[in-house]
């Protein structure tokens, strides 16, 4: 895809899903364009990556230890920017709550898959792990898609 100079992943809080999508992509990119950054929709301090999300990107061979949670604000949102939620309801969240944002999909729809990345808050870290390998498998679909 044509300017495509910044993907943001958004979720609900970031620290877990959204993070972990930006930490694969960035190892995976290697530095190159674009730039790609993790937000979400209600953080109120930045806060660390969940600890059983940061101990499967560990098990994987990513580092979370750098991540703090930000808030999705309207200046990270300029030309060329895409995002990518983990479930439609924030896609619709962005729409409502954000301006000129023509470029917002759910992860999954981007890459040409279906259905939300659901929440992992509670959940076991077999979860957290399966997860993590589904987003491993989106963002290699969404690498292919932007490289063109």
């Amino acid at each position: 895809m044509e300017d495509c100079k910044k993907i943001i992943f958004v979720d609900a809080s970031d620290t877990g899903r959204a993070a972990m999508a930006k930490i694969i992509m960035r190892q995976r990119l290697l530095g190159a364009t674009p730039e790609v950054l993790s937000r979400g929709l209600v953080v109120l301090f930045p806060e660390p990556m969940n600890q059983k999300a940061e101990a499967v990107l560990v098990s994987n061979g990513y580092s979370g230890r750098e991540h703090r949670a930000a808030q999705l604000l309207q200046e990270d949102i300029e030309p060329g920017t895409l995002i990518l939620t983990m479930e439609d309801e924030q896609k619709l969240k962005i729409w409502e709550d954000y301006e000129n944002v023509p470029r917002v999909y759910r992860l999954t729809d981007y890459v040409g898959e279906s259905g939300d990345i659901p929440p992992l808050y509670g959940k076991p870290l077999t979860e957290y792990g399966a997860c993590c390998e589904w987003i491993g498998a989106l963002v290699d679909k969404l690498i292919e898609k932007i490289k063109g």
